[in-house]
């Protein structure tokens, strides 16, 4: 199963958060811990991530990975929106890697399963 993790971080430390995904490589690549094929997508902000998924985008997400493997105007239709502007939300959602093109040059979501995970802590008073 291949699965996409969306995160929300705001690091202070990004040294540190390098460090530590070094770290996880390391144990992966030793086969010291046993992985799923795993993609994370980290934002910076709840608002860049709404500025790349938007409730349509999310729709178009999900719309396509229950559909399976589909044409630009295909997906369009199937969406009931113009293909202009299912095209534009498609190729920024390849930029972000949340849909691809397969062998046959079709639309597809390569991941069986996205998970969004959103900490929100309080700032020190």
């Amino acid at each position: 199963m291949t699965k996409a993790l969306i995160r929300i971080r705001r690091s202070v430390d990004v040294k540190g958060d390098l460090q530590a995904m070094g770290e996880r490589f390391k144990q992966a690549w030793a086969g010291d811990v046993a992985c799923q094929p795993l993609v994370i997508l980290t934002f910076e902000s709840p608002a860049q991530l709404f500025s790349v998924l938007s409730p349509k985008r999310w729709d178009l997400v999900e719309h396509l990975q229950r559909l399976g493997p589909s044409s630009l105007r295909g997906l369009a239709r199937s969406l009931e929106r113009d293909v202009k502007r299912v095209h534009e939300d498609v190729a920024l959602l390849i930029d972000w890697g949340l849909v691809e093109r397969n062998e046959a040059g079709l639309l597809r979501v390569p991941y069986d399963e996205i998970e969004a995970d959103f900490v929100l802590k309080a700032s020190a008073a």
